[in-house]
């Protein structure tokens, strides 16, 4: 099949000229929605924000201290002699 689009409508990656003019255009579209949101809306996220501190706060134990007990293989002794980890 033979490509009918003129060389300068292709980009580098094979998209048209189009589509990468579409992209730019919805993320311009979402930054002025973003900041009409935030700036139409700021009372209510600013009292939402102490619940999301306070939710952060058992997210941040469950993540931060769950890996305690995930080093159980290295108490063996690994023939290399000291403490098991290699040292002497």
């Amino acid at each position: 099949m033979i490509d009918s689009r003129e060389p300068s409508q292709t980009g580098t990656d094979g998209h048209s000229h189009h589509f990468r003019r579409g992209k730019w255009v919805w993320w311009v579209f979402a930054a002025i929605a973003l900041f009409y949101l935030l700036t139409e809306h700021r009372a209510h996220l600013f009292g939402v924000l102490p619940y999301l501190f306070l939710l952060a706060c058992p997210l941040m134990h469950r993540f931060m201290h769950g890996h305690q007990g995930a080093h159980k293989s290295h108490d063996r002794d690994t023939g290399e002699g000291g403490d098991g980890h290699g040292r002497q």
